[in-house]
């Protein structure tokens, strides 16, 4: 069989890969001084490029199975695309700061050598940097890309280890607190591959259930069954722990705290909201695609897991001291929020068309962008060794600088769904998909822990304005490539808080699954 590739409807998922490839050979090529210009310039075009290839695609209508039927460009494949170079450009550029670390970025001079150790002082002395985060970065998006973009469950997995692998690495690659930063990338690296065993487990009973990896030939098999329903109820369960993983939903959340927290800050934010993306987008085309016919099997156990990732996120956040371990809960409480509109199914009215799959995405899009503003200014507070990612260290940061204290109180209250944030109306989306969707109880759950977990977003607003300026603790000069992201962040928050219209459109047109 001869293959056939459509190149142009596959120009921003190839783009952003050639771009990671063409970045390993700077970094093979090219003087160390100048690798770093050249590499933040090549990300910074190929996904400028990808997005101009994707809004030409999409208004010419291209569509449909491509690349041999193993991809399903449909609406949810074009918003989530949308999305991923959005949110993992702003949150790349985060990654690419160098002025908060007196000339250096973040990351270490050499994340091969042992913490303390004479290699290490001497590539710090020398001022040596990992200018080959940003082809990791491009690697990690142009998986994420494929991931929800699959439409056969081998694609999905090839697609799932391209993103993971680059993002186990990044976690090790941390400046300061080298110890902390290798444990957490030890630790996600082990459970990650742990669950990538259970999504493979997942596919082998599948396959043997229906014949096929294709979405769609799976459903077919679930609509008349040659095979016992044993399989399918197993294989269905072994990929969900796969996916659900790499959302955070409970109990397959435990890596996250510690990843978060030891990671760099800038992979922190760009894990936060992508791999989240990615990660939802194949859920709902693996539930929606291919187990729809399986809705009543799945869906009362995942709204359990759900209540239980509301309850985890919402009442252990409540105990944390460390900002960015919050921020872990938090993200695993938000992953809750989001999967209630997964659990709904439901499907769009005249009196309103915004359906779970719309829901979700626009969910997604606005918890995006408060979250790598919010993990953007983290790497801006900070004492003489480095980031003072203690709450207490936060004290009285309004005296300090009013504007960074504003911004991020701000996104702390998008998180909590206060009105005239696009948090607000994220949750009134996806609590009104579950409701339409027979989950009623379900959406009163979710409002009462949305409102136990305001309680810790609160504090750290209290901290910042009600209390005297910690002693040592300052808010460092940042360049454009911290404060660009922070005020897109910050204005997207704002305007889809009064006018989220257009967006909230844009997610409905693009809400319904090719077959």
């Amino acid at each position: 069989m001869t293959a056939v590739i459509e190149w142009r409807a596959l120009a921003p998922v190839l783009l952003v890969l050639v771009a990671a490839i063409l970045g390993i050979l700077v970094e093979a090529m090219m003087p160390r001084a100048q690798r770093f210009f050249a590499q933040v310039f090549l990300t910074i075009a190929s996904v400028a490029v990808a997005a101009a290839f994707l809004v030409a695609n999409w208004r010419a209508g291209v569509g449909g199975p491509v690349a041999m039927g193993s991809m399903m460009l449909d609406g949810p494949t074009y918003f989530m695309w949308g999305s991923l170079l959005v949110l993992g450009l702003i949150a790349i550029l985060v990654m690419a700061e160098r002025q908060l670390n007196g000339g250096v970025s973040t990351f270490a001079a050499s994340a091969a050598t042992v913490p303390g150790s004479r290699a290490e002082a001497e590539a710090s002395a020398a001022r040596l940097e990992h200018t080959e985060v940003f082809p990791l970065a491009l690697f990690a998006l142009g998986g994420m890309m494929v991931f929800p973009a699959a439409s056969d469950l081998i694609t999905m997995f090839v697609a799932l280890e391209v993103f993971s692998l680059p993002l186990y690495l990044m976690c090790g690659m941390a400046r300061r607190r080298r110890l902390l930063s290798q444990e957490a990338a030890l630790k996600y690296f082990l459970l990650g591959a742990f669950s990538s065993a259970f999504f493979l487990f997942g596919v082998a009973l599948l396959y043997g259930f229906a014949g096929s990896f294709d979405l769609k030939a799976i459903a077919d098999a679930v609509q008349n069954p040659t095979m016992g329903r044993g399989i399918l109820v197993a294989g269905m369960a072994m990929l969900g722990v796969g996916l659900l993983f790499k959302i955070g939903v409970v109990p397959f959340h435990n890596w996250t705290p510690d990843v978060y927290m030891g990671a760099p800050t800038p992979i922190t934010g760009f894990m936060a909201i992508c791999t989240k993306l990615a990660s939802v987008g194949a859920t709902l085309r693996v539930f929606y695609v291919a187990l729809a016919g399986e809705r009543w099997s799945w869906q009362p156990l995942l709204a359990v897991l759900i209540v239980l990732t509301m309850v985890v996120g919402s009442i252990w956040g409540l105990t944390q001291t460390d900002m960015k371990r919050t921020l872990a809960y938090s993200s695993i409480a938000h992953a809750g929020f989001i999967m209630t509109a997964v659990v709904g199914a439901s499907t769009g009215s005249a009196a309103s068309p915004l359906d779970s799959v719309a829901s979700a995405m626009f969910y997604l899009v606005v918890y995006g962008l408060a979250s790598i503003g919010a993990f953007a200014i983290i790497t801006m507070v900070r004492n003489p060794s480095g980031e003072a990612n203690s709450i207490d260290s936060w004290s009285g940061l309004g005296r300090k600088s009013p504007l960074v204290a504003g911004i991020f109180a701000l996104f702390m209250l998008s998180f909590t769904g206060i009105p005239l944030t696009g948090g607000f109306i994220g949750k009134w989306a996806v609590f009104a998909a579950a409701w339409r969707g027979g989950f009623d109880w379900l959406v009163i759950v979710a409002v009462v822990l949305s409102l136990v977990a305001a309680v810790f977003y609160l504090r750290i607003i209290v901290v910042m304005f009600f209390r005297e300026p910690a002693v040592g603790v300052m808010v460092g000069k940042a360049s454009a490539f911290t404060w660009l992201p922070i005020l897109v962040s910050a204005v997207g928050i704002a305007v889809l808080g009064v006018f989220p219209g257009p967006i909230l459109d844009l997610a409905t047109a693009a809400g319904t699954f090719l077959r």
